[in-house]
Order: C-alpha cells, then sequence, then structure tokens
C-alpha cells in the first residue's frame, strides 16, 4: 500500500436468486413469484405496438394497452443467462463482504440505537460513560430493521444482517430486470439484470449495516410495484397498490431523501392510470396510497414531539440532537471552497473534535493573503481546544459571506455543480484499501491506474443511463422526475460523497439495459 490514507471505509468516519425454473407452457403474468422470470413483450412509445427482442414491432390491441398483458415464455439460454447473473451477483457480493468488511461510524450508531430499542424499549444513543439518551438523529426504519435482525438472529450478530441484505438486493435486481422487460423487452431485461447484480459500486455498499442496500432495493420494488398496479384489472391491481404503498413509504422511513422515491413516483398513479379506470377512481386510490405512506411519519412526529418539543416529522439535516450545535457558519464557509471528496474527508469531518490543518485547505478556500491570514488565525483558535465556539463561528460565518459577495457565480452556480459533477464522477473507491489521493500518480501508479479504470466503469454506467431517456420506454417521465429532483437536493449539500449518487444506479441500470439492448438489436439489424 502506498503512502498515504486509505479510502475503505470512509463513510464511517462521519456520524451517519434463487432456482430458476420456468413451464413451457403460457402462464398468467401475475401468478406469483414465478412472473418475476415470465417473458413480457411490453408497450413501447412506438404506436402502442409492442417490442420483441428481435427488435421488431408487434401489434397490441389498443384497448388493452393499459391492461393485463400477456405472459410470454423466456427462451431456455434467457433462463440460464438469468441464473448464472444471479448466481454471480451473489458470489461478488459475498466476496467483497469478506474482502472489505465494514462495521464501524454509522453502522455501529444505527445498532446501538437498535440494542437500546430491543434492550430498553428507548430509541436511544448510549455514550460513553454508559448513559443511554434519546435521539432522533436518524430515522427509524433501519434501525428497526436491524433490531428484528437482531432478535431474530442475535444482539451484534451483524454478518446475519449482512447475509439478509445481500440475499434482499439480488432479489431487487431481479425485480427491476422484471420492470425493465414489462416497460421495454425480455433482453433489455436480461441485460439490467446483469448490469444491476455484477455493479461493484453497489454490491460493495450490500452488506455494511447502512442504508444504501435497502434504500436500493425499496427504489426497485417501488417501480416494479408501480408498473404492475398501472397494468393490473380489477381487486389484483389493489394488491400493487398496497405494495408500492409499503415501499415509498419504507424508502421515507430509511432516511430523509427518501421520501424524493414518493415525490417522483406517486404521480404516475394519475396521469398513468390505466384506460378502464376513470379519474375520480385514480384519484382515489392515489390519495389513499398517499395517506397511508405518511402515517408513520405523525407517529414519529408525535414521538419527538413528547420526547424533545420539537416538530421534526423527519431527521435533523445535520444529524443533531435538540440543544446541540449546527455550525451554520462553518458550514456556509465551508460551501464556498469545498469541492470534492477529499475535502469532505480531510477538513469537514474532523470538525469539531478534530484537528483541522491550514495545509489540508485547498487553494480555492483564499481569494486573497488577507484573507489567508483571517483563516490561519481561526485554524489556530479552533486547534487549542479542537470546538467551534459561537463567537468562531460567527466569523467562519462572515468570511463566507464575505467571499460569496466577491464571487456569488462561483458560491451559488459553479461550486454546488462541482460537488455534484464530483459525487457522479470520481471514481467510487472510497471502500477499497486505495489511497485518498488516488490521483498523484508517482505516489501509486498501480492504484491509480485502477481508480481511472473504476471511473471510465463508473462513466459508462452513467452515460449508458442516461442514453436510455432517448428510447423513452414507459414510465420515463418519472424516473427523469426522480433524477432531477435528487440532483437539485444533492446540489444543497455542504461536502460531497459519492454514495449520495447511488441512490441513482436502479434507474442508471434500468435505462442502460434499454440502452445497450437497443445497441445490439441495431448491430444485429446490420448484418
Amino acid at each position: 500500500m502506498a503512502a498515504g490514507r486509505s479510502c475503505r471505509g470512509l463513510h464511517s468516519n462521519r456520524m451517519e436468486a434463487s432456482s430458476v425454473r420456468q413451464s413451457k407452457t403460457k402462464s398468467k403474468a401475475g401468478n406469483g413469484a414465478g412472473a418475476v422470470l415470465a417473458g413480457i413483450v411490453p408497450l413501447t412509445p412506438e404506436n402502442g405496438k409492442r417490442r420483441s427482442d428481435s427488435g421488431k414491432l408487434v401489434s397490441a390491441n389498443a384497448s388493452s394497452a393499459s391492461a393485463s398483458v400477456t405472459s410470454v415464455s423466456w427462451p431456455r439460454g434467457y433462463v440460464w443467462s438469468a441464473a448464472a447473473a444471479i448466481v454471480g451477483g451473489l458470489i461478488l457480493r459475498l466476496w467483497m463482504l469478506r474482502a472489505f468488511p465494514q462495521v464501524n461510524g454509522d453502522g455501529l450508531i444505527y445498532g446501538t440505537i437498535a440494542r437500546n430499542l430491543l434492550e430498553h424499549g428507548r430509541f436511544a444513543l448510549t455514550d460513553g460513560s454508559g448513559v443511554i439518551h434519546d435521539t432522533l438523529i436518524r430515522l427509524p426504519g433501519y434501525p428497526i430493521f436491524l433490531a428484528t435482525c437482531f432478535r431474530i438472529f442475535g444482539v451484534g450478530n451483524y454478518t446475519a444482517v449482512a447475509y439478509l441484505q445481500i440475499v434482499l438486493e439480488v432479489v431487487a435486481c431481479l425485480l427491476l430486470a422484471d420492470f425493465v422487460r414489462r416497460i421495454y423487452s425480455p433482453l433489455a431485461g436480461l441485460i439490467t439484470l446483469w448490469s444491476a447484480a455484477l455493479c461493484p459500486f453497489t454490491a460493495v455498499y450490500s452488506s455494511p449495516p447502512l442504508t444504501e442496500s435497502l434504500t436500493f432495493d425499496m427504489i426497485c420494488l417501488a417501480m416494479w410495484s408501480l408498473e404492475r398496479y398501472l397494468e393490473r384489472r380489477g381487486t389484483i391491481r389493489r394488491r400493487w397498490l398496497w405494495v408500492f404503498t409499503v415501499a415509498i413509504c419504507f424508502a421515507a422511513l430509511l432516511r430523509p431523501d427518501g421520501a424524493l422515491v414518493a415525490v417522483a413516483l406517486w404521480p404516475a398513479l394519475i396521469f398513468e392510470r390505466p384506460a378502464d379506470r376513470q379519474m375520480p377512481a385514480a384519484l382515489r386510490a392515489a390519495l389513499l396510497c398517499g395517506l397511508v405512506s405518511v402515517l408513520p411519519f405523525t407517529v414519529w412526529a408525535a414521538r419527538n414531539w413528547s420526547t424533545f418539543h420539537v416538530l421534526q416529522p423527519l431527521a435533523p439535516r445535520y444529524a443533531t440532537d435538540p440543544g446541540e450545535d449546527t455550525h451554520p457558519g462553518w458550514q456556509q464557509w465551508v460551501k464556498t471552497w469545498c469541492l470534492d471528496f477529499s475535502c469532505t474527508y480531510e477538513v469537514y469531518w474532523n470538525v469539531p473534535d478534530g484537528p483541522l490543518a491550514m495545509d489540508a485547505l485547498p487553494s480555492q478556500a483564499f481569494d486573497s493573503a488577507e484573507q489567508r491570514a483571517k483563516t490561519a488565525a481561526l485554524v489556530a483558535e479552533y486547534n487549542v481546544d479542537q470546538q467551534v465556539t459561537p463567537e468562531m463561528d460567527a466569523r467562519f460565518g462572515a468570511l463566507a459571506r464575505e467571499r460569496a459577495a466577491a464571487h456569488p457565480l462561483r458560491t451559488y452556480v459553479v461550486m454546488p455543480l462541482g460537488r455534484l459533477a464530483d459525487m457522479l464522477l470520481r471514481p467510487r473507491v472510497e471502500n477499497l484499501p486505495i489511497d485518498l489521493r488516488w490521483w498523484e500518480y508517482s505516489h501509486h501508479r498501480p492504484e491509480t491506474r485502477f481508480s481511472v479504470a473504476y471511473g471510465v466503469v463508473n462513466l459508462i454506467y452513467l452515460l449508458a443511463g442516461l442514453a436510455g431517456f432517448f428510447y423513452r420506454p414507459r414510465l420515463w417521465p418519472y424516473m427523469a422526475a426522480y433524477l432531477v429532483l435528487r440532483s437539485m437536493l444533492l446540489l444543497t449539500v455542504e461536502a460531497p460523497e459519492t454514495r449520495y449518487t447511488l441512490e441513482f444506479f436502479p434507474i442508471l441500470f434500468a435505462l442502460g439495459g434499454v440502452t445497450f439492448y437497443r445497441v445490439f438489436s441495431r448491430q444485429r439489424s446490420t448484418k
């Protein structure tokens, strides 16, 4: 390992499939779990026709476009290929669990809350002296999931949690593939399954006790159940509405930004309603879904009001309990210069309670010699006891306002877009034994080459996914809405982390499957 700090587990430094069997006869698409591997020839935007894997458009009865579709068995090769992708996805995740185990930082915070839920019936943290303190810094979804696992497998059994999350994520990849098959074509779905199952960027987060893996699962489940609801007739339709409701609700219970899944997908219940359903009925179903999905948050808000006398239906932005200082001046100052993950790790995560090195600040942190001197004085004062006092925070705030006034375009446009670009394009090596400053080629040439290759793979996923919008598969506006909404949220982040964009990947996998399907189909048609 070259000199320098390893990125492995960096995110923790901050408080934070089955066997496949297919009948040779046709079966209904909604008949249980077997429907996941039942081939569907879906509708495409081209005149309400279905697209077969040969790339040809097959006529479809317009009146049945929004009704239940006919199941078409996969070719035998598809079944075996899907099984191979599932096995490959499991092997990749199990290997990453063994090679890069991560139970620390945020994972231990979730574990402590889960333990206190089981042993004391309190949503609370335990401090260094063993005293239990009620908290609201995390939403209850993941701690409840962990507590359930601890009750079944034993308190502190994170290995069992990891195995369960791995299985759930591979199942989610299968649901995502089925979603793509239904909205576009079976081959596109198969390609999606391979790209999702073997993606190292999501696989490495499948085993740590963090919310990322379950959030991925809920996004896949939400899109799959939404399409099933929109394609069903009669009483069976309600089943999928409830599944969709559970998915969007639990996504929001895992992390505050999970509510964006509901905001982006819920309108499809109204605007993509089946042809046999009138607007009043669609509105009633959508309102019922929305009402039920917010009920858990009323309970959570009531608990927070009763315990802390604050109105907090989600979780605080800076993961602080009532009465704790959020250091707004410091946060605003960081926003004026923090551009990439190295700044997050070397500076932002160290404050407070850690050393702040002047030479760790990038050149864009100063606009003049006078600003450098002011910053150096603040850094020296902070390092005395490594705490940000109110007076010190006010001076950081004044420095931030001075810099923003002098360069408003840089502060409010360039820097936010730069941070978003870093989160999207940076090689996702933060959980691998790769040096933080991987681009310093003279220090660690193999790590630099590996990181660049990793970055290229990430870029391929991103570009293939974005290109999929060009082919306009069903429900594409709602997938686009989610990406836009999440990007807008990430523009407000002070300190970028690549894991904040992991939630993009279910949609990138889905649309990327469409893109590669069209590319392969075009190549075959020219031969």
